[in-house]
């Protein structure tokens, strides 16, 4: 078991004053077996009320209403947790999908389609020319082999970089350009899963790993629905199974509807805005 603390600090600076909309939080993990959160606080600079509830796919979800206009808002989130994932291999899948191809159970189709169903349709024939290289119609491989040869084939062939741009590249332009920030891999990842009809989802969350270029910084990752097993992550950026250094706030079908601060403002004349976020994850004597 590990103890961890996270502290990430979102800060919006403007010229003028300006009137704040509604502010969408995913900043808390999601708590599990694996998972336990020890000790948590939010602190906004304005005048606010919070309220918090569970999505349809279980996070937790702050609604941050701020109730005074202002020219700077700062929103910070220490969490302390307890970390019990420490053999992220150690799963067993169900015999009947040991083997790619395999076909989902009745219940289990109606359950998965919207992590089955494609983002960028448009994409499918590059997909399609991608995904060749690792199983073609009328071979047999086994699925965990498949999974992880994908996986690792992002971080061979595709340069890592930072995008300070919102949103996620569609899958064709990583391919066309040959670079792309984690939650770009985890988009590429997650819709050749499902070009193969297996079902996947986006995960955002942090990563504490001091050996890697993403440690202390948000980060995103998938996972695929293997029957047995349950949800399984994959680290699309470092190659790896997620385990004991991911530490999920969201899950959704879309890789972009899980920023962890999203929220708007109205100003009555031209501002100038800028934005910062720092974020430290650390391990602490327990």
């Amino acid at each position: 078991m590990k103890r961890i603390s996270i502290q990430h600090a979102t800060e919006y600076s403007f010229s003028e004053p300006v009137e704040f909309r509604e502010h969408r939080l995913l900043l808390r993990p999601r708590e599990g077996h694996d998972i336990r959160i020890v000790a948590s606080k939010l602190e906004v600079n304005l005048a606010h009320e919070l309220k918090w509830y569970r999505d349809v796919y279980g996070n937790s979800v702050g609604v941050l209403r701020l109730t005074e206009r202002g020219t700077h808002l700062r929103i910070a989130s220490e969490v302390e947790l307890e970390h019990y994932q420490t053999r992220p291999l150690d799963f067993i899948v169900d015999e009947r999908v040991l083997t790619f191809p395999f076909v989902f159970e009745p219940e289990d189709r109606l359950d998965l389609l919207p992590y089955r169903t494609h983002i960028w349709p448009n994409n499918i024939d590059s997909l399609k020319q991608w995904v060749a290289q690792f199983w073609r119609p009328g071979q047999s491989i086994e699925t965990y082999v498949l999974l992880t040869q994908m996986s690792q084939k992002i971080v061979s062939e595709f340069q890592y970089r930072m995008r300070e741009d919102p949103g996620v590249q569609a899958p064709i332009d990583t391919l066309t350009e040959g670079s792309g920030s984690c939650r770009d891999f985890a988009a590429l990842f997650i819709e050749a899963c499902r070009y193969l009809g297996l079902a996947a989802r986006f995960v955002s969350g942090y990563l504490h790993n001091p050996g890697s270029t993403q440690h202390g910084s948000t980060h995103a990752w998938s996972e695929v629905y293997l029957p047995g097993a349950g949800w399984i992550g994959f680290d699309n950026t470092s190659g790896q199974v997620a385990g004991a250094a991911h530490i999920a706030t969201a899950v959704h079908r879309h890789p972009e509807a899980v920023p962890p601060v999203s929220g708007s403002f109205v100003s009555h004349q031209p501002v100038q805005t800028d934005m910062s976020v720092q974020v430290s994850v650390r391990e602490i004597a327990g």
